[in-house]
């Protein structure tokens, strides 16, 4: 097991995301605490932990979807706080669940995220069919969201995240719900989106998988980031195990 110390405060690249003493309560309960988080561009961070252990919420305050209690982050070299619809354009995400309208069809969904995203309308159709094809949607592109099996909604969530190839992109769980086939495909395409100089941070329950496609692993446990893994380690569900369990150890003999 590898553990590193996190960093203190962050610089970021002008095409990367990042956090800085970022918190957030819920009136007492404590989701985020002093996060710091450098993603540079080209480089694929995870963030693992269990379930309530304030992935999602960090995520939403990187996105600017929820107003920390203090600390600050960046994207694309803007305070979140101040970037604008420039900034944003350059930016996917699928937090939680994918989304889709139910009564538009697999194309109409895509074209109306790409129109979103300020992308005119022949690069809109064009951006679609690029989509339609790298995540292997053809069979049901002309089929309504409402119609679509749990896997292909995952797929065409991810679709519109990509839509804009975005230079930063967040995606919470995004291997949810696929197969097997599924799963290597968007292996293969967020490795393409980092070789292309995104900078990318997503979540994951499933550790061997996520050790193959991220770069860098960050532990949070308790709305705290705890500790780094190495994704190339020996046995990487032990260590995550062993390193919640030593965090677990150590905040019970502090309160004795």
């Amino acid at each position: 097991m590898t553990v590193a110390p996190r960093p203190s405060l962050f610089r970021v690249d002008k095409d990367g995301l990042a956090a800085d003493g970022l918190s957030r309560s819920f009136g007492p309960e404590q989701a985020v605490v002093d996060v710091d988080l450098v993603v540079p561009p080209g480089e694929i961070h995870a963030v693992i932990g269990l379930n309530g252990a304030g992935k999602t919420t960090l995520m939403r305050l990187l996105l600017g979807m929820l107003r920390p209690d203090r600390g600050s982050a960046q994207v694309l070299g803007c305070e979140v706080k101040d970037a604008d619809g420039k900034v944003w354009r350059r930016v996917g995400h699928m937090i939680e669940a994918p989304f889709g309208y139910p009564e538009l069809t697999v194309v109409d969904n895509l074209q109306a995220a790409a129109r979103l995203h300020g992308l005119s309308r022949p690069a809109a159709r064009a951006a679609t069919e690029r989509q339609v094809e790298q995540l292997q949607l053809a069979h049901w592109a002309h089929r309504r969201c409402r119609a679509l099996s749990a896997g292909n909604l995952q797929r065409l969530g991810l679709g519109c995240a990509l839509i804009n190839e975005p230079m930063v992109l967040v995606l919470d769980e995004p291997t949810n719900s696929l197969d097997p086939f599924g799963v290597v495909l968007i292996r293969q395409l967020l490795q393409q989106a980092a070789r292309q100089g995104a900078a990318i941070l997503m979540s994951s329950h499933h550790l061997d998988e996520i050790a193959r496609t991220a770069r860098h692993l960050h532990v949070m446990h308790g709305g705290r980031m705890v500790g780094n893994l190495d994704p190339h380690g020996v046995d990487l569900e032990r260590a995550f195990f062993e390193l919640i369990l030593s965090v677990d150890q150590a905040q019970q003999e502090s309160s004795r």
